[in-house]
């Protein structure tokens, strides 16, 4: 136990000698804090509040001591005087930095115009045996504010901020999507089989049945499970897990909205994409000239929609059917392309060379066919695949597909893909039901998958995935190097 932990310690003790319960019980009737300043009428006689929250601030100069009070809504100043608070005033001399409280008392204005509580009754909730860091944000190490988010959303107001917003989009997208008459639905987590994605699932075992079990890298064969049984517009968003790398763009943990549209195809999806996305942006953002980072991100309509040959062409300066140009492309990108199927070879000069350029919204339409096993093949060409991949901020944001429906084409896919794939890949066993629900009659239909954590990032301007998760997997930390408590100058004590 640390000495700042010692000295809290000793203050609570003397609190409990005072026959005060350091963690108090409930206080009821409580006004957001931002309300309180929100409805002040200057000058007006009579006006009080009442508010609890975490003190955040505190400057004792004697006889007065200023405190500001932080809750979900915001700040606001506390103003405790001796005069008032004098049988009091040995629990007020004994809280600190971190202490959670409760204050009610005349709202006024101080000298230099702050809108003030002059606390006349103070109830102490919670007492904080850690304090809080002097300069979150100045820690060496910054991984501190994901490890210990419970501290970060309250000592950062962005960080709050940011999460609330987070919610509100996505309240924002289930608004729009059931205006628009799709159904919310729930799919499974746990599957037998991995499928619906090309990824490395988490593996988990079920001990009454004793079989092992998937946490799903992706909900898409079920969802269109559900389009056989009739239900024509759904959607769910829900976490994805895939047992891959971390990265400021990869969580192993995610958070997909995925939607199935009938009789739709993927130019239906791109048109629902745009106006999805674009009335989020009308609602929550400042116009459609957002920041991300170092770029700017025009989202203003119409977006652009480019076919994957060409922007391969204009970005990599290789034609797609030129197999040889794109091999050598590959090799001054260095990429090792000697084992790799030519499909592959240009996805990873796609990625490599294109996707950096994609800064303003961009469809990226039809793709190698043999990169797309669940995607209907292009009637006009079927070397490419009806399937878009919408990129902004140099991202992969969204997903979609004219959805395959021919049962024996698409065990045919199957069959192909699952060659090769070792034991412990997505995929490595047929989905046999999910061709069997197709032989029943899928309708034909439109899929979108989109990125929630990834539509926050850029939304909110957060440089990191890790920044838009409330609790991102974090990494073992090394041994002996996680400190016992925050650093900090305690301006309480």
């Amino acid at each position: 136990m640390n000495k700042l932990e010692q000295q809290r310690r000793e203050k609570c003790q003397q609190i409990r000698r005072m026959g005060i319960d350091p963690y108090g019980g409930r206080f009821p009737n409580t006004e957001p804090a931002q309300s309180v300043k929100n409805r002040y009428i200057d000058g007006q006689e009579g006006q009080h509040a009442r508010c609890a929250g975490r003190i955040v601030l505190l400057r004792d100069i004697g006889k007065l001591i200023f405190i500001t009070l932080r809750d979900s809504s915001g700040a606001i100043q506390l103003g405790l005087s001796k005069q008032l608070l004098a049988e009091q005033w040995e629990l007020v001399k004994r809280i600190d930095l971190g202490d959670l409280v409760g204050a009610e008392g005349a709202l006024g204005k101080t000298k230099t115009g702050e809108i003030t509580i002059w606390v006349e009754q103070l109830t102490l909730l919670s007492k904080a045996l850690l304090p809080p860091p002097e300069k979150f944000h100045g820690l060496a190490d910054v991984d501190l504010r994901y490890r210990r988010r419970y501290v970060d959303l309250w000592a950062n107001p962005e960080t709050m901020q940011r999460f609330l917003k987070r919610s509100a989009l996505v309240a924002s997208i289930r608004a729009f999507l059931h205006q628009q008459g799709f159904v919310e639905v729930e799919t499974p987590m746990m599957q037998a089989i991995a499928g619906g994605a090309a990824a490395r699932p988490f593996i988990t075992h079920h001990n009454a049945l004793d079989i092992d079990l998937y946490l799903r890298i992706a909900p898409e064969l079920f969802l269109k499970r559900l389009l056989v049984g009739g239900m024509e517009k759904i959607f769910e968003i829900n976490r994805n897990f895939r047992n891959e790398g971390l990265s400021t763009r990869h969580n192993p943990e995610f958070t997909m909205m995925e939607l199935y549209q009938a009789y739709a195809d993927y130019r239906d999806m791109m048109d629902l994409t745009e106006s999805l996305i674009s009335s989020l942006i009308e609602t929550h953002c400042q116009g459609p000239l957002l920041p991300f980072g170092s770029m700017q991100v025009n989202w203003a309509r119409p977006w652009r929609r480019a076919r994957y040959s060409d922007l391969l062409e204009e970005y990599a300066g290789c034609r797609i059917d030129d197999i040889p140009a794109v091999r050598a492309k590959a090799r001054t990108l260095g990429i090792d392309e000697t084992q790799m199927e030519d499909a592959v070879v240009i996805n990873e000069v796609f990625e490599a060379a294109v996707e950096s350029n994609l800064i303003n919204p961009t469809f990226v339409l039809d793709y190698p066919a043999e990169l797309c096993p669940l995607t209907r093949t292009s009637k006009a060409d079927p070397r490419y695949a009806e399937r878009f991949e919408l990129y902004a901020g140099t991202m992969e944001l969204a997903n979609a597909y004219t959805e395959l429906n021919d049962p024996d084409v698409q065990e045919a896919n199957f069959r192909r893909q699952l060659r090769g794939l070792s034991a412990d890949e997505s995929m490595a066993r047929m989905d046999e039901d999910f061709i069997t629900a197709l032989k029943y009659g899928m309708p034909p239909a439109g899929g979108l998958g989109i990125g929630i954590d990834r539509l926050v990032m850029l939304l909110t301007d957060a440089p990191s995935i890790r920044d838009v998760i409330l609790f991102p997997l974090p990494k073992p930390a090394p041994a002996g190097q996680m400190p016992e408590s925050l650093e900090e100058t305690d301006a309480s004590s």
